[in-house]
Order: C-alpha cells, then structure tokens, then sequence
C-alpha cells in the first residue's frame, strides 16, 4: 500500500515536503478537469429537468468568462497554496454538496473553489495570507470572502479534519479518473483513424 501511496503522491505532485512550485501540479489539474466535467453535466441535467439550482450565497449573478482551470491557476499561482490544498478542497466540497445539496454549476463554481481552496490553505498549511489577499485574488470583496468562509464553514459544521486514509483514497480516484480518460481518448482516437 505505500509503495501505491507513494506512486500517488508522486504523479499528482501532492507531497507536502516539497516546495512551492512555480508549474501547475497535476492534482490542481485533475480537480479542476474533475470539476469542469461536473459543472457541464450539472448544467446540462439541470436543463433537462428545466430545474434551477437553489441560489446561495455562492452564487454569482452571472457566468465569469475564466475557465475554473484557470481560475484555480490564479489562486495557486497568487496563494501558493500546498498542491494538497486542492484535494482536500475536493473533499470539501463534496461535505458541502451532500449536507446541502443542489449542483456546482458555472453560477457558482468559482466562488466555491475560492472558498474551499481557502479553507483548505487554512487548516493545511503553516502559512496563509488573510482574506482580504485571498479576495483580491479570488476577484471577490473582502466582505463577501468573510461570509463565503463562514457560510461553507457552517455547512461543513467545522468538520475540517482530513484522514490519512480519506486524503489517500481522493488522490487515488483523482488519479484513476484522469488516467482513465487517457486511455479512453487514446482507445477512441486509434479507432476514429
């Protein structure tokens, strides 16, 4: 099992003894293809339903025009936040959805990756910046950051911890997801040819 740990922490760039990087670690690239695949399901569920997702606090009153790849970029790059920090920002997120329901949709994607991202940095890592850096960089006020961080931290009941075994299991999806679709696209492109 460690040697899988290991082999894990490696091809996701997760190890929390290495230093801040200046490229995109690969687990930041998971998540965020991760959830740019959820929002377009989402959406397009929503809309065969002809349902609206609630609207909360996270909600914007429309779309941005940055990708959440690219906003997630910008919170790593700006933050310097550990790359485990996305993961568990993963984990997060999936509380919120069960305990609250509805869907992350592009309305309100980028207000939850902030936030959970910015929690995540909180409890991880040894350091963070305040918030009123974290809404400067999230593009937000530094009012609206306070109540997001609150709101998610009150849906989360403060239940922050992380297992070693919960963290593991998350990498190893993001893992087998990504690779999972590598090989279907190179299974589905040597056929169309």
């Amino acid at each position: 099992m460690m040697a899988i740990r290991s082999e894990t922490y490696k091809s996701l760039e997760v190890d929390a003894s290495e230093n801040w990087a200046s490229g995109t670690p690969r687990a930041l690239l998971n998540v965020s293809s991760i959830w740019e695949k959820s929002i377009l399901k989402n959406e397009k569920l929503l809309l065969s339903m002809r349902k609206k997702d609630p609207v909360t606090i996270f909600h914007g009153s429309e779309a941005p025009n940055l990708s959440v790849t690219h906003y997630m970029e910008r919170i790593y790059k700006y933050s310097r936040c550990s790359p485990c920090c996305f993961v568990i920002a993963q984990i997060y997120m999936d509380r919120y959805f069960h305990k609250m329901g509805g869907y992350l949709t592009s309305f309100n994607a980028h207000r939850l990756v902030l936030t959970s991202v910015v929690v995540a940095a909180k409890f991880a890592d040894d350091v963070h910046y305040s918030n009123a850096y974290y809404a400067q960089v999230g593009g937000v006020s530094t009012a609206e950051m306070n109540s997001m961080e609150l709101e998610f931290l009150f849906n989360l009941e403060f239940r922050l911890f992380v297992t070693t075994e919960v963290f593991v299991k998350y990498c190893e999806k993001l893992d087998r997801a990504i690779v999972g679709e590598y090989r279907l696209r190179r299974t589905i492109s040597r056929y169309a040819k």
